[in-house]
């Protein structure tokens, strides 16, 4: 795994931060964003957090560990991906901040870290992109 691969990713979200970030930890809104994920934790710091489903015919889970949680501002956890060895450097480090804007809207920043290779990066980039756009859609209707 490479440390110094990175991504980040932002969008403008017209809802407020409370709005944001019940789509970013209630089970029901996740799903409708994050590929029908099923996703399990109270996101308390040092809890567990499993992601489940079916994804082109292939179930899989993943699981992580809730790193910090600062309501309405900052979400962190590890996150493993299927198919990996359960070891602690392959676990990527996934940053969620939120900001308001003041006018009612939030920012939206997701960051990550530590990925095999650049092709990974470009994967996960790719799919935080898809579920942005679900999370803004998700959020400003909720």
């Amino acid at each position: 795994m490479d440390k110094q691969l990175k991504l980040s990713e932002s969008i403008s979200i017209n809802a407020p931060v409370s709005k944001v970030w019940a789509a970013i930890t209630d089970k029901s809104l996740i799903k409708a964003y994050f590929f029908g994920t099923d996703v399990t934790s109270d996101w308390q710091p040092g809890s567990p957090v499993t992601w489940s489903g079916e994804w082109e015919g292939q179930h899989y889970e993943e699981k992580g560990e809730v790193l910090a949680a600062e309501k309405d501002k900052q979400l962190s956890y590890t996150y493993l991906s299927s198919g990996k060895e359960d070891k602690p450097e392959n676990y990527s480090i996934i940053i969620y901040t939120l900001s308001s804007n003041g006018d009612g809207t939030t920012g939206f920043t997701v960051s990550q870290e530590n990925f095999a290779d650049q092709q990974a990066c470009d994967h996960s980039r790719d799919n935080w992109r898809q579920i942005l756009a679900g999370l803004k859609q998700v959020a400003e209707k909720a």
